[in-house]
């Protein structure tokens, strides 16, 4: 297990997960990947979020993957695995699974099937959180789960000792910069952005780092980016997140629907010899012709050199 710094800073992608079919891992695809990122100078690796699919997976295939992955990256950096679910029960089961398996935090957004209040979620979190055997990132994503970390519920969550940190993926910039006013009551309580297009905004303005979906494809440039904004060099920064938001300009608007920035993330690693592109049920992979559009993305964006 790699130590968790206090905060966590810099890049750590959430990382997709290389599938075969709805139940398979690609192995040697998932070998490639983490070796990709590590090799790229990410200070971190997220599995099982939203870019990972993790909601999709079968509880099997998400105690599979922890554990190959702890493995692989043996400590090289720490390891985040998400255990969102609509069930407490089952969040504690795969945070116990991501412990033994070497893991060094886990990723918790609030459970998404039954409306909750604030009241209710902070009662969650007070109940839940403590019971984790790893430190736990709570993750706001409204988004997908309907429901928000409310300002209140973040403040008084940051008395909870084994509460460490948050990613945060409104895009709601002014939340974003509550936070950060807010985490001042705990020194290394990590703040981390998840919109790449405002990674440079978050970083400059006090933020520890991203969790950005792009760094999959190059993460050294995200890499550079954060550190750019990290020493203040905003010339070097807003260059870099030209480059950042061209990513997203192309390989993000390929596909039709919303899983569109998942499908064009996997079918730009399927183009870099990487992984293979399946995407589990509900949500599809690309087709040959938007597969060949990503192609030439890549090879415009100088991502690198599409293999066949």
């Amino acid at each position: 297990m790699a130590t968790l710094p206090q905060p966590l800073c810099g890049i750590v992608p959430p990382m997709p997960t290389p599938l075969m079919d709805r139940d398979t891992l690609d192995l040697p695809g998932l070998e490639r990947l983490v070796e990709h990122l590590l090799a790229g100078g990410v200070r971190g690796v997220f599995v099982l979020g939203t870019t990972g699919e993790g909601p999709s997976l079968s509880y099997r295939l998400r105690a599979e993957l922890v554990d190959r992955v702890c493995r692989q990256v043996a400590g090289r950096v720490p390891v985040l695995v998400g255990v969102t679910d609509t069930s407490a029960a089952e969040s504690l089961r795969l945070a116990g699974q991501a412990a033994d398996a070497g893991a060094s935090a886990v990723v918790l957004a609030p459970p998404y099937y039954f409306p909750i209040s604030q009241p209710e979620l902070l009662g969650y979190l007070r109940r839940v959180v403590p019971a984790m055997p790893l430190p736990v990132f709570l993750y706001n994503i409204p988004s997908h789960t309907k429901t928000a970390f409310g300002l209140a519920a973040v403040g008084r969550a940051l008395a909870i000792d084994n509460c460490v940190g948050m990613k945060d993926s409104s895009g709601d910039m002014l939340y974003f910069h509550q936070l950060h006013r807010l985490r001042q009551r705990r020194p290394g309580w990590t703040l981390l952005i998840g919109p790449e297009e405002l990674l440079a905004e978050a970083v400059l303005l006090g933020g520890d780092g991203g969790v950005c979906g792009g760094a999959n494809l190059c993460p050294q440039l995200y890499v550079a980016l954060c550190d750019a904004a990290a020493r203040r060099d905003v010339d070097r920064a807003a260059e870099l997140h030209q480059r950042v938001l061209e990513i997203g300009r192309s390989i993000y608007t390929v596909g039709r629907h919303p899983s569109a920035v998942i499908q064009g993330i996997k079918a730009a690693l399927a183009c870099l010899g990487l992984c293979n592109d399946y995407l589990v049920e509900p949500l599809r992979r690309l087709g040959p012709a938007e597969r060949e559009t990503i192609r030439r993305h890549v090879e415009c964006l100088g991502i690198g050199q599409p293999r066949s």
